[in-house]
């Protein structure tokens, strides 16, 4: 059992940890007193260049299959580029991206949305949770009709990622109410310019991860637009929200890591009583389980990535990543803001914008709830072992 990196991924790893603290570290104190200001942490050009200086040195799609440029990077190899860029708070993510099930759409629709998206020059948003539907997805309202060779759908989705800035969305209704979720439900690729509005929904994040309520009044769609199979389109669905859950523990991991660096160096320099609090039993144990639970994360990740390459289920391995990154990280900041005091309260350290950024991972693309669901249904069932991949 080898757990060492390949001398081609180590060096892919260092790119992107060099990257991130030639390019991206030095913006810090900016993002913040933006996004204090209420504004975008980055801006639009900002980002288009920092991306066009990653695609001048070859770093592009990372894991867009190469017949459309990318690098078709492995899981595993993702997973570590996740961890070094959540080792800061700047919102960055590399270009040359696109939805996973884009790459259902017929040769037409490849040109339309998927090729432009990969380029940058559209923008989707995925569309399927409602304000009675979030973790019960089946339990989606909005409705399409056919009328003539065209779709009408209406309805409402909420908390939508990307919603605000999108020009399209892939979004899901139901199409035969009797099948529902099993052949009732379609995805269909709806232009901003169809007619659908968005709104923004004010959150405790940032500006950049702030989700939008997207309102389908009547909003004609031909029918050349469906993604997929008419009926399909739950499946579809499924494929997205299960597309990398691996990866969002993943950046957390990075964000644990700098946070703990953080803990480790302010607690040599803090004194009370004439000593450094590192010298306090209280510090030393907040210290030692973060580091435990950040090296258990670092494999729960990295083994969920490996499952993903070597073509197994990762689905019970992914959600235990999640469920173990969330809940970790929310502890981990939480001992880290402790540490630091009053200071680690206040707005002169990042550690309160980590806070709020951290919550968000134990509630989208999955709760915490739903992760111990799933994980639970695996075992009873027999899907999973408790001894996991050895038997």
């Amino acid at each position: 059992m080898d757990f060492s990196l390949s001398d081609t991924e180590r060096d892919i790893r260092d790119w992107v940890r060099n990257f991130v603290q030639r390019e991206l570290t030095p913006l810090e104190p900016e993002v913040l007193r933006r996004e204090r200001a209420g504004e975008r942490g980055l801006g639009k050009d900002e980002l288009a260049e920092l991306r066009n200086k990653a695609r001048q040195a070859g770093f592009w799609g990372v894991q867009t299959p190469e017949e459309y440029g990318g690098m078709d990077l492995s899981a595993v190899m993702t997973a570590l580029i996740e961890v070094e860029l959540g080792r800061t708070f700047v919102p960055f993510s590399f270009g040359g991206y696109a939805d996973n099930i884009l790459y259902h759409a017929n040769e037409e629709q490849k040109q339309r949305y998927l090729l432009p998206t990969i380029e940058g020059q559209r923008k989707s948003c995925f569309a399927i949770t409602e304000p009675g539907a979030g973790s019960d997805a089946k339990n989606i309202r909005t409705t399409a009709r056919k009328e003539g060779s065209e779709w009408v759908i209406d309805g409402e989705k909420t908390f939508i990622t990307g919603g605000i800035d999108a020009d399209f969305a892939m979004v899901f209704a139901v199409t035969d109410k009797d099948k529902g979720a099993d052949g009732g439900v379609t995805c269909f690729l709806a232009d901003r310019d169809m007619g659908w509005k968005s709104e923004p929904i004010d959150i405790m994040g940032e500006w950049d991860r702030m989700p939008a309520s997207l309102v389908f009044d009547g909003v004609r769609v031909p029918e050349e637009n469906v993604l997929g199979e008419v009926g399909q389109g739950f499946a579809l669905a499924m494929q997205w929200i299960g597309r990398g859950r691996y990866l969002l523990p993943a950046r957390a991991l990075g964000g644990c890591e700098h946070l703990l660096e953080m803990a480790v160096q302010y607690s040599k320099e803090r004194e009370t009583f004439g000593e450094p609090i590192a010298d306090r039993q209280a510090i030393q144990w907040m210290i030692a389980d973060s580091a435990v639970e950040i090296e258990a994360l670092r494999w729960l990740v990295l083994q969920a990535a490996w499952q993903v390459d070597s073509g197994m289920d990762s689905r019970h391995a992914q959600s235990m990543a999640k469920l173990h990154g969330g809940v970790r990280a929310n502890e981990i900041v939480d001992r880290v803001m402790q540490i630091h005091g009053g200071m680690g309260y206040t707005r002169e350290l990042p550690i309160e914008r980590w806070y709020r950024d951290l919550r968000l991972l134990r509630i989208f693309e999955g709760t915490d709830e739903i992760q111990r669901r799933t994980i639970a249904r695996n075992l009873i069932k027999g899907h999973a072992s408790v001894g996991g991949v050895l038997g």
